[in-house]
């Protein structure tokens, strides 16, 4: 997780570009992998736990009617909490997770080791995951999901680095 991370630190910081993280289910281990890695103030503007849902509505404006209606664990609550990062943020890109890390909370239709993850960048659409884990124990599913936001972060500077070239 350290050279996902450092890797991460790295490209942000070459590419002058910020990072946020919204993350409910991993309760700031995005945020402190990132902060983990020596330099990472060059890349790392904030980290926003957000566990409870007023705490997403409250510091990300997601509406408390979204989550009635869909469940704080959907793709709907993981795209508004990465989309109020950014707006929330000076960063340039945002991570956003969250998911039913167990041992219970699970059900038929919303499984132990389900997380939803969206990536947010200024001027481009925001990407969406469904990753589905399995019962891999409460650790599990938080590790996992930190690895998959560090590789989907990487992917998004990747992406903006892209955006910035086309548009040169």
């Amino acid at each position: 997780m350290e050279d996902s991370a450092a890797r991460v630190i790295r490209e942000a910081s070459a590419a002058k570009l910020m990072l946020a993280t919204a993350e409910s289910c991993t309760g700031g281990l995005i945020a402190g992998a990132l902060t983990e890695i020596a330099g990472s103030s060059s890349a790392v503007d904030r980290g926003f736990v957000t566990y409870s849902n007023e705490a997403k509505s409250d510091m990300l404006g997601v509406p408390a009617e979204l989550i009635a209606r869909v469940g704080a664990v959907s793709r709907d609550v993981a795209i508004a909490m990465a989309e109020g990062a950014l707006a929330e943020s000076r960063a340039d890109i945002t991570v956003a997770v969250t998911g039913i890390a167990g041992p219970g909370g699970g059900s038929a239709d919303k499984p132990v080791g389900l997380v939803h993850m969206a990536l947010a960048a200024r001027g481009l659409p925001t990407h969406h995951e469904e990753l589905r884990f399995g019962d891999i124990g409460r650790s599990g599913v938080r590790l996992a999901t930190v690895e998959r936001a560090l590789a989907g972060l990487s992917q998004s500077i990747a992406k903006v680095l892209s955006a910035r070239e086309t548009s040169d």
